[in-house]
């Protein structure tokens, strides 16, 4: 079998010497990190598998789940039409991106006979007019549900398993329960007791991988094996990026120079904001995953010996060439304070030849007998030059083509340059305390009525009011 290319890092248009010595970084400023650097790579590998870094063997330690998945894979596609996952955050947005990175663009609107399986619906938002709308467009006793949430008390998921629940009893009747399979943790939460109490078919979150980083466990691999991706091939990939990312040397292991040139932009040149930016709609979704590992992990305002800082880059996603018109006037002319990663793609897997037409007008007929494909790389090449004259730093990684092995490379190369970017600004990457507050306050305000909901809500009645002299309309 041939070898799978590996995806490319390329920082030129990050450093001084290629952008410009007032606006990027010199090759000294990453030297002088090299200790620490160093320093964040032994930390990261000696914690491997521990702690909330079990995700780092998940492309290694799942072969009997794998087989399982698969066979329930198969299951669900010779019974049901559509597959839907209740999840949120974690739980939804990497089932998203790896379902458009890796099938048909317009996969749910192919005939069932050209689909590799089920339509996929993830629902991860509890607007009560978009549930509805699914209702409307699905048959729930010809559709499958995966609901996905390790602690079994996620409001958002289960208020939509309570929903979905009552229906399957009503619409599908007696057996009903084998339209659910849940994910959860193997031990603790409501979710794991329903299941064995309902008899769910079910799968476990590893208690060591958090919900950003569950991507590559049952969290993800159910939803893409049920619409036929190679998950095997996903965390071959996952495990080609792992073993560039054993070097120790930062200009030997992408995911490390990239946490070190991200914590010096931050650090040391206060750019702060970091935009996600795919040329090909197939990676759209690939920068909603991202935003949330990195503004979820990054973004704390204690380090890990207890003090007070407020650190953290602002991910924002954007897309080429949709976002030129709309994004690029600031990017290229606004603040210094944003790099703009290109996530850009070597071959189409398919492309469009453009018909030549309109010879009267020269700037429409210099196109003919060229390719869409042609003509985004083109968009591409001139969106990172006009960067570059404007001294902003940006860089690309390149995929050679979407396929599952370099998407498994994408993701682990991601949640790496996290961890390493973690430990080099000495914060817990793996916790979430500031989601936690808005949760509590949310139950709060629905009245849960346990203690520290109570507090929540005799805190939140001390909060000042307002004046109406704010409020117009």
């Amino acid at each position: 079998m041939k070898k799978e290319a590996g995806i490319v890092l390329d920082v030129n248009h990050l450093m001084s010497d290629v952008v410009g010595a007032q606006y990027g970084i010199s090759r000294e400023m990453v030297a002088d990190r090299e200790a620490q650097a160093r320093a964040a790579h032994r930390a990261v590998q000696k914690a491997r598998g521990t702690g909330w870094l079990g995700w780092t063997e998940l492309p290694y330690n799942q072969g009997e789940i794998l087989a399982e998945i698969e066979k329930t894979a198969e299951w669900v596609r010779g019974r049901f039409e559509n597959f839907v996952v209740l999840g949120i955050g974690g739980s939804a947005l990497g089932p998203i991106a790896v379902q458009q990175a890796l099938n048909h663009l317009r996969y749910n609107e192919l005939p069932a006979r050209q689909r590799k399986g089920p339509r996929l619906y993830v629902e991860d938002n509890i607007d009560p007019e978009r549930m509805l709308a699914l209702l409307d467009v699905i048959d729930t006793r010809k559709t499958c549900f995966n609901v996905v949430t390790k602690s079994g008390a996620t409001a958002e998921t289960m208020s939509q398993y309570l929903i979905i629940s009552r229906l399957l009893q009503e619409k599908a009747g007696e057996g009903w329960q084998e339209h659910m399979i849940a994910t959860t943790d193997r031990e603790k939460g409501n979710l794991i007791r329903l299941a064995k109490k309902e008899g769910f078919r079910h799968f476990f979150v590893p208690s060591s991988v958090g919900g950003r980083f569950s991507e590559l466990s049952p969290v993800g691999l159910l939803p893409a094996a049920v619409c036929g991706i190679d998950i095997r091939e996903l965390l071959k990939g996952a495990a080609a990026m792992d073993a560039r990312c054993r070097e120790e040397d930062p200009w030997k292991n992408p995911a490390l120079l990239e946490a070190v040139l991200q914590v010096i932009a931050m650090e040391e040149m206060g750019v702060n904001v970091l935009v996600m930016m795919p040329y090909a709609d197939s990676l759209k979704y690939m920068a909603d995953w991202f935003c949330q590992l990195w503004a979820e992990s990054l973004g704390k305002n204690v380090t890990r010996k207890g003090m007070a800082v407020n650190v953290g880059q602002t991910p924002v996603k954007s897309l080429g060439v949709t976002d030129q018109h709309s994004q690029l006037q600031l990017y290229t002319e606004g603040p210094y304070d944003k790099i703009v990663t290109f996530l850009r793609v070597g071959a189409f897997r398919e492309d469009a030849d453009i018909p030549h037409g309109c010879e009267e007008f020269p700037d429409v007929a210099f196109l003919g007998g060229k390719t869409l494909g042609q003509l985004l790389d083109a968009e591409f090449k001139g969106t990172q030059y006009a960067l570059l004259r404007a001294g902003r730093m940006s860089q690309t990684l390149l995929l050679p083509v979407v396929s599952a092995h370099t998407v498994g490379q994408l993701l682990y190369f991601f949640m790496m340059a996290t961890a390493y970017a973690g430990e080099l600004m000495d914060i817990d990457a793996f916790n979430q305390p500031g989601v936690e507050e808005s949760k509590i306050a949310s139950y709060a305000v629905l009245g849960n009525d346990a203690e520290k909901y109570r507090k929540k809500q005799e805190e939140m009645a001390g909060q000042p009011e307002g004046s109406a002299a704010y409020r117009l309309g």
